[in-house]
């Protein structure tokens, strides 16, 4: 695997398991530019559950198959106002979950959006990536490249 002073390098697309939500090999932007990592989730419904706010959420694990869905929940650790890509003020449900790259697995916050818009269900930001890998955004599925060598 190719790394730079110990930090395994990632190209602008790459795979991430997300163990917690049952979810595997999951397309995903690498973007520097945003601090915290988002998640796009559809129908999204708030419960309590033993005095603690949760979430469900349905979700499309597979980029190429929108007609997979899969429904998920997850304990709210915070309500975020977020600038989006558009530059509007949205408030997003903050929540912690492993995620899994490079046989590396740790926890992470993701807010919970809608991405519709845009073409990968998940972007990995700085806040997630942080102390993990260093970025060659001229590459895309390094993680992947270096596994198969």
């Amino acid at each position: 695997m190719q790394n730079y002073k110990g930090k395994p390098i990632v190209g602008s697309l790459e795979k991430c398991d997300l163990p917690d939500l049952s979810i595997s090999d999951l397309n995903i932007r690498v973007d520097t530019g945003a601090a915290t990592s988002s998640l796009h989730v559809d129908n999204l419904e708030e419960f309590d559950k033993s005095g603690d706010l949760w979430v469900s959420f349905d979700i499309h694990p597979d980029i190429h198959d929108v007609n997979e869905i899969v429904r998920r929940e997850a304990k709210v650790k915070a309500i975020r106002k977020v600038k989006s890509s558009t530059a509007t003020k949205e408030r997003r449900y903050l929540i912690e979950t492993k995620i899994k790259m490079a046989d590396m697995l740790w926890d992470i916050h993701i807010t919970l959006t809608d991405r519709s818009e845009m073409t990968y269900l998940m972007l990995l930001g700085r806040e997630a990536m942080s102390g993990k890998f260093v970025v060659d955004p001229e590459h895309e599925y390094l993680l992947q490249q270096n596994s198969d060598e």
